[in-house]
Formats: structure tokens, sequence, C-alpha cells
């Protein structure tokens, strides 16, 4: 039977619902989107637009989060990480949850408002990507590249609401950070494999198999000389190239965890949520080096 909280406040249910009682999969959206952000305005974007996207990454990410929780409904259940989920764990219906998607999508449509006609149009091609996500896991052998998708239109949205058009140099942050999305979603994966098997969902880290780790490696090795051609691309100072290198040293660190026998369980998590802190040190970077280019 799923364990269910006792006597929870309806507001705790659909904060849990919408994650953010677990911020780390919010501000992992959230980095790609300020990336893009202070590189396109090179290091002074508007304030009004970065409340936009913080709070477009906030309406976003908690549309994903409700929309595969429909999805996986009868799913979750079955698995040790997410039986414990509102709409898994029964505590809210179907009708509450289709309910909080639409003012989540609503409250996404009504930011976009605000994009000029390039990056509204972006925001609406996203849409399905979002939607359609969990039901890749059922018929895609890497539905974690799907994730990756949406992931990168943050990068494109974000630059085109900067610069009215995309850039090659925007086609660089977008590899990067696609790379970057599925190498850590591949570890966000590798906890539920036995429980992914069993059930017959698809998942990069059952594609993979005994190569998980290595995939991931060159994920991440990719994202460095992504990021690499995109600092040479922009004449980014030495501070971005500090923070990038320390980023690589922290994914060469991670790749030699993750090829250790018998890691336990919750170290997957705590490796996803350390690529939050590696993405807002290369954004530390970024604003620095954009800034000292300018000033200098």
């Amino acid at each position: 039977m799923v364990a269910q909280p006792q006597s929870e406040p309806t507001w705790k249910t659909i904060v849990r619902l919408l994650r953010w009682d677990k911020p780390a999969g919010r501000l992992i959206l959230m980095v790609p989107a300020l990336w893009a952000l202070v590189l396109a305005a090179r290091g002074t974007p508007p304030l009004p637009l970065i409340a936009i996207v913080v709070l477009g990454t906030l309406a976003t990410s908690a549309l994903g989060c409700v929309v595969n929780d429909l999805w996986d409904r009868n799913i979750d259940p079955q698995v040790e990480r997410t039986r414990n989920r509102p709409l898994a764990a029964r505590a809210l219906s179907v009708k509450i949850g289709i309910a909080i998607a639409i003012v989540a999508l609503a409250c996404a449509a009504g930011l976009a408002l605000y994009l000029n006609p390039l990056s509204f149009a972006l925001c609406a091609a996203a849409v399905p990507v979002i939607l359609l996500y969990p039901g890749a896991k059922r018929v895609f052998p890497v539905p974690q590249l799907v994730l990756s998708i949406a992931w990168g239109f943050a990068v494109l949205i974000t630059w085109s609401a900067v610069t009215g058009n995309l850039e090659p140099e925007t086609g660089w942050l977008w590899g990067a950070t696609v790379l970057w999305t599925l190498g850590f979603d591949t570890v966000y994966a590798m906890s539920d494999r036995e429980d992914d098997r069993q059930i017959g969902i698809n998942s990069s880290a059952l594609f993979f198999g005994d190569y998980a780790a290595e995939a991931v490696g060159v994920f991440f090795a990719g994202t460095v000389a992504l990021l690499a051609q995109l600092g040479a691309t922009m004449h980014l100072h030495w501070s971005f190239w500090l923070t990038l290198a320390a980023a690589g040293a922290a994914w060469i660190w991670q790749y030699l965890r993750l090829r250790q026998a018998d890691l336990p369980r919750p170290a997957y998590g705590e490796i996803f949520a350390q690529n939050v802190w590696i993405g807002f040190i290369l954004l530390g970077g970024m604003i620095l080096g954009e800034l000292l280019v300018v000033s200098g």
C-alpha cells in the first residue's frame, strides 16, 4: 500500500505536486535560461526581463511536473522514489491535477505575452514537447533526449527575448544545454533503473546499460567543448574560463564516482543536485566575464 502523509493541508500537497519543496529541479531549468539572458545581454540584462524569465521557468517547470505526474499516476506507485507523489498516492484527484496544470500553462502564457513575436512562437513550440515528454518514456528508447530538447527551449526563448533573433552563439549554448541535460538527467534515471526495467519504462540509463557512466562522461565532455567554443566566439574574460575549468573538474569527479560499483541510490540524487551549483558557478563566470569584457 502507498504511504500517504497524514493530515497534510491541501496547499502543502499542491506544493509537493509542483515540486516546490524540492527546488533543485526548478533551479536547474532556470540556469540555462539565465545563461542565455546574461550572454545575450552582454552581462546587463534588463530587470523586468529577469523577472519574466524567473517566473516563466517556475511556471513552466510546474506545468511539466504536473503533466508528468498525470501521465504517470498509475506507474509512480511502483517506483520507490515516486510512490508518494500526490497523484500517485491519490492525495489529489486527477481533476485537481488538470486544473493546476491549466493554471500553470495560463501563467506561462501570460508571461510570454510580454515577449517579442519570435520568443512567443518559441514558447508555443515548447508546449507540445513538455506535454508529450512523459509519453516518450513509453515509446522512445532515450526519452531524456526529449526532455533535453525541452530544456533547450529555455535558451532559445530567452536569447531571442533579448536580441529579437537567434545567433550562432545561441546554437553553441543550446547544444551545451542539451548535452548537459542529457548528462544530469541520465544520472537521475540511473537511480530508477531496476524499477523502470520491471515496469517497462524506457530511459537513457537503461538504453546505455553498463556504459551509462561513460555516456554521462561523453555528454559532460561535449558540454565543456561547446561552452568553450561559445566562450571563444564571444571573447569571454578569464573568469568564465576559470569557472568552466572548475565545472569540468567537477564533472570528471562525478563521472569517476558513477563508475564505482554498487553506488548507493541516494548518490545519484546528490550528483544531480550538484549540477545545480555547477550551473550557477558557470553563470557567475559568465556574468563576470561579460562585465570584464565590456569594461575592458
